[in-house]
């Protein structure tokens, strides 16, 4: 009876356990398993990072958004792992094409990677540290200004590892303060609010930083994006070869273009919709020691048709517009807005000047933008020569894989009355 009782006590203790296991297995939820249908998995196996529900086929167990989701082909060959959100177009961020698991330790990994590309690159006072899919860091955004970094954390999988995220750029970057600007709509789409706010040591609302040799304030707090726009700088500084005369500088923003421009031109008129923005132009002039650039508040399309009017006219216009779609949907309405905007650029170029104009819409393909420039400048009933192509800076790298990643596209025409 004794020997019974106790194998009936072994049983049931073991049929505690068992219960145990499955209860704590289920509360944890099993790792996502994502099988790409067949047809569609060329993309991600040649290295794009994205994996849409659209080419899901099936689904196997169950977990938490933002989890880490193990992708496969239609007949089970291993491509990577990633962030998985049901509530995204974009279902699984892939990041890890190996056999590792430990998010942490390969965040600190790539942050570090990514600051010794730039270190490399001769990047030193300010510059984009990580640039999200192109350093293999899903959806994570860090610029350095100075002594501080601005990031921007994008997607849900990567926000559930901010803290290692932290830590990892107080380790690489030793900064006196991080400041988060993940107040973009985007992480709506990924379920997430916007926030702002610092995330580590004390951050000021302007830094000044150094930039082609000038002296520039950023923003941190207000400024668009993280705070400037770092992806043009060796582009405004390849702009001062243009900028003689008379420039107008259209969506001039903080002045990046204007200060550069500066430096060559005769006088600069720098236009922008938004008076905090211009603000920023007259503080960086006055920083700077230059007298010759004046501010203009108003709408770009409006003020170009009102000089047209005038015949007045530019030795340099420069064109960089805000993205005119965030969307594949609304491609054609962006190349209409595009074509409007540089048909009035080109009217007001003066007979020998030069049209710089740039599109950030990497819906927009190269293609796309330079096809609607060829037609523009067919209708101008000028003379276009296209003297000069360049892309983002070298700090922001560009994915062969992901079209995605090259998304700026900067042309400098050089107009002449005649056909």
């Amino acid at each position: 009876m004794h020997i019974l009782s106790v194998n009936g006590g072994l049983r049931a203790s073991c049929r505690f356990c068992i219960y145990n296991i499955v209860i704590f297995v289920y509360n944890i939820g099993m790792a996502y398993e994502i099988y790409i249908k067949k047809g569609k998995e060329r993309d991600v196996i040649d290295g794009h990072p994205w994996v849409y529900a659209n080419e899901v086929a099936q689904i196997n167990g169950k977990d938490k958004n933002g989890s880490l989701a193990t992708v496969y082909t239609y007949d089970g060959k291993y491509i990577g792992k990633g962030f998985v959100n049901h509530a995204s177009k974009i279902l699984v961020r892939i990041f890890i094409r190996d056999q590792r698991s430990d998010v942490d330790e390969i965040i600190a990994e790539r942050i570090h990677e990514a600051n010794m590309l730039r270190k490399d690159l001769g990047y030193d006072n300010c510059y984009r540290a990580v640039f999200a899919e192109a350093d293999n860091l899903p959806a994570l955004v860090a610029d350095k200004y100075g002594d501080y970094l601005s990031v921007q954390i994008l997607s849900l999988g990567m926000y559930l590892h901010k803290n290692a995220v932290v830590n990892a750029l107080v380790k690489e970057f030793a900064p006196k303060g991080i400041y988060e600007r993940s107040d973009v709509a985007v992480r709506q789409k990924e379920g997430l609010p916007e926030q702002t706010g610092v995330l580590y040591g004390e951050v000021p609302q302007w830094i000044e930083i150094c930039e082609n040799g000038l002296k520039m304030l950023v923003d941190v707090y207000n400024g668009q994006k993280t705070g400037y726009f770092l992806d043009q700088k060796e582009n405004r500084f390849a702009v001062r070869r243009y900028a003689k005369g008379d420039v107008l500088d259209c969506f001039c923003n903080s002045g990046g273009f204007s200060l550069n421009c500066a430096l060559s031109a005769q006088s600069v008129t720098a236009l922008d919709a938004s008076e905090r923005a211009l603000d920023n132009v007259r503080r960086n002039a006055q920083l700077n020691g230059m007298d010759n650039i004046t501010t203009v508040c108003g709408d770009a399309f409006e003020a170009l048709r009102d000089y047209c009017k005038q015949g007045r006219q530019f030795d340099c216009v420069i064109l960089d517009p805000p993205a005119f779609t965030k969307s594949a949907d609304t491609v054609n309405d962006a190349l209409r807005g595009y074509a409007d905007i540089n048909a009035l650029g080109m009217r007001c170029v003066k007979n020998g000047g030069y049209l710089v104009t740039c599109s950030c819409s990497h819906h927009v393909s190269a293609q796309a933008f330079e096809k609607m420039l060829y037609g523009v400048a067919k209708r101008s009933k000028r003379r276009v020569k296209c003297v000069e192509i360049r892309s983002q800076a070298p700090d922001h790298p560009a994915l062969l894989s992901a079209d995605e990643t090259r998304y700026l596209k900067f042309y400098v025409l050089h107009i002449t009355d005649g056909q």
